[in-house]
C-alpha cells in the first residue's frame, strides 16, 4: 500500500488531483492511502470513494513538518503556497510562506532518510511555476531558457526548485520541480492572484455575472486546465526521475493565446451576450506584474516524457463546462 501525502490538499489542485486519484488511481496501478493536509479544516467528504484522511496544522511552524515526515510518506506532494498578488503585496508573508517551510520540510525528510540509513527516499513533487522566468523572452521558450523571476513568487518558487534540486542531488529525496501553466479556467471565486482575471473572464460570465478584464486584449499567456493540472501530478507521481538528467524542474504542456482569443472561444461557445457581461478596467499593478510573465513555450522534455494538456481554449471551457459548472453541483 502506498502512502500518499498532499500538502495544500484542500486547495483547488489539491482536489482536483484528490478526484483525479480517487477516479483513475496511480499510473503503476498500485493502491494507495490519501492524507491531505491544509491550514484549513475539512468541510466534509468532497470526493466519492472513501474519505481520505484530512490533518489540519499550519507547514510555518517547523514542528509540524517534522511531524508528517515522521510518517514517511512515499509519496508527497507539496502544493502549499500563497498566491502570485499575495506574494508580491506582503514581501515578508511570501517568503515566510513559500520558502521556509520547504527548507523546513525537506530537514526532516533528512532527517528520517538518516535515521534510516539511507533507505527512506521518498517521491517529493512540487507545483512550481512559469513565473521562475523572466523577459526578455524569445518568441516561445525552450527548455534551456534561464531562469530570472521579475516577483517575489517567481523568486520563492526558483528557489524551492534549487533546494528540490539540490536534496535530490544528495539522494535524501527523489524530486521533481512541475512549472505549471496558469490554471484556467479555475472553479469557484476568484483569489488574490494575479492571474485571477483569466479565469474570471471566462467563469464569470458562464454564470450570469459581470467580469473585470485589468489587461488588454492583446495579453498573450500560457494555460491548462484543472483537468490537465491533476493529470499532470498524477503522471509525475510514476516518472523514472533517470530520465530527466539530473534536471528535475519541467516545463509543462499548455496553450498559449490571447486574450481576445479567450473571449471569441467563449463567445464560439456561450454566444454574444455571455461575451458583453466582461468589461475592460486596466489595473495599473496586475498589468506591470503580467508583463513579467511568459507567454509561450516548447516544453519539448515534458512531451517526451508524456505530459499533455489542452491545444484549444474552446477544450479548456468545455472542461469547466463539464468538471465544475455550478449546474453540476446541484
Amino acid at each position: 500500500m502506498k502512502r500518499i501525502l498532499v500538502l495544500g490538499g484542500r486547495g483547488m489542485v489539491g482536489k482536483k488531483l484528490t478526484k483525479h486519484l480517487e477516479m483513475v488511481g496511480l499510473a503503476d496501478g498500485d493502491a494507495f492511502e490519501l492524507t491531505l493536509h491544509d491550514i484549513s479544516p475539512s468541510q466534509g467528504n468532497e470526493n466519492k470513494g472513501d474519505p481520505p484522511r484530512h490533518l489540519v496544522g499550519n507547514l510555518a511552524m517547523a514542528a509540524e513538518g517534522s511531524a508528517l515526515a515522521a510518517e514517511r510518506y512515499d509519496l508527497i506532494y507539496f502544493l502549499a503556497s500563497i498566491v502570485s498578488g499575495e506574494a508580491e503585496n506582503d514581501f515578508d508573508k511570501g517568503w515566510q510562506t513559500n520558502l521556509w517551510p520547504m527548507w523546513s520540510f525537506l530537514e526532516a525528510l533528512r532527517a528520517q532518510h538518516r535515521a534510516s540509513g539511507g533507505t527512506y527516499v521518498p517521491r517529493v513533487i512540487f507545483t512550481s511555476s512559469i513565473a521562475v522566468f523572466g523577459g526578455p523572452y524569445p518568441d516561445k521558450i525552450s527548455d534551456e531558457f534561464i531562469q530570472s523571476p521579475q516577483t517575489s513568487y517567481g523568486a520563492q518558487k526558483l528557489a524551492c526548485e534549487i533546494m528540490i534540486q539540490d536534496f535530490s542531488r544528495k539522494g535524501f529525496i527523489d524530486g521533481i520541480s512541475l512549472r505549471l501553466p496558469t490554471i484556467c479556467v479555475r472553479p469557484g471565486k476568484p483569489n488574490l492572484a494575479a492571474s485571477s482575471f483569466f479565469s474570471g473572464i471566462i467563469r464569470e460570465p458562464l454564470n450570469g455575472i459581470k467580469a473585470i478584464l485589468p489587461v488588454a486584449d492583446t495579453v498573450r499567456h500560457w494555460h491548462a486546465s484543472p483537468r490537465s493540472a491533476a493529470s499532470f501530478l498524477a503522471h509525475a507521481a510514476g516518472l523514472d526521475t533517470s530520465r530527466l538528467d539530473g534536471r528535475r524542474a519541467l516545463n509543462l504542456p499548455g496553450l498559449s493565446c490571447t486574450v481576445a482569443q479567450q473571449i471569441e472561444a467563449l463567445r464560439e461557445v456561450a454566444g454574444n451576450d455571455v461575451v458583453a457581461l466582461i468589461k475592460l478596467q486596466p489595473d495599473p499593478e496586475i498589468i506591470r506584474i503580467v508583463a513579467g510573465w511568459p507567454k509561450d513555450f516548447a516544453p519539448e522534455r515534458a512531451i517526451e516524457l508524456g505530459f499533455a494538456a489542452e491545444e484549444t481554449f474552446n477544450e479548456i471551457i468545455n472542461v469547466y463546462l463539464e468538471d465544475d459548472s455550478p449546474s453540476l453541483q446541484g
